[in-house]
């Protein structure tokens, strides 16, 4: 299962961590992003010793929502060294999840 990641320990858990991360702004009410949650949940446990992998409810993490400017949901965000190295908006395979995921490991 992906990790919750919540405005106070977004800090520590993504931008200070060793690893890349790969966020799931995501909402109970957005279809598409009940589509991609079991995409994530899947990632994570395929690559959770070798990548930091998550989910942000944006009605419950407003912060981080804003300070990173996600309009539209689901977004995902990969981030490598406490910056953002890519992003995907929308609904997407897995594959698509996984390379960009893969290319910045």
């Amino acid at each position: 299962m992906a990790k919750e990641f919540q405005d106070a320990t977004f800090q520590n858990e993504v931008l200070d961590s060793d690893k890349v991360s790969m966020i799931d702004f995501w909402a109970e009410w957005c279809g598409p992003c009940r589509m991609v949650g079991p995409i994530v949940d899947e990632l994570a446990t395929e690559y959770g010793e070798k990548a930091n992998i998550g989910k942000v409810n944006v009605d419950h993490n407003p912060e981080i929502t804003q300070k990173y400017r996600v309009m539209n949901i689901p977004t995902i965000l990969f981030v490598k060294n406490g910056e953002v190295v890519d992003k995907h908006v929308g609904a997407a395979p897995k594959a698509v999840l996984e390379q960009k995921l893969k290319a910045h490991m």
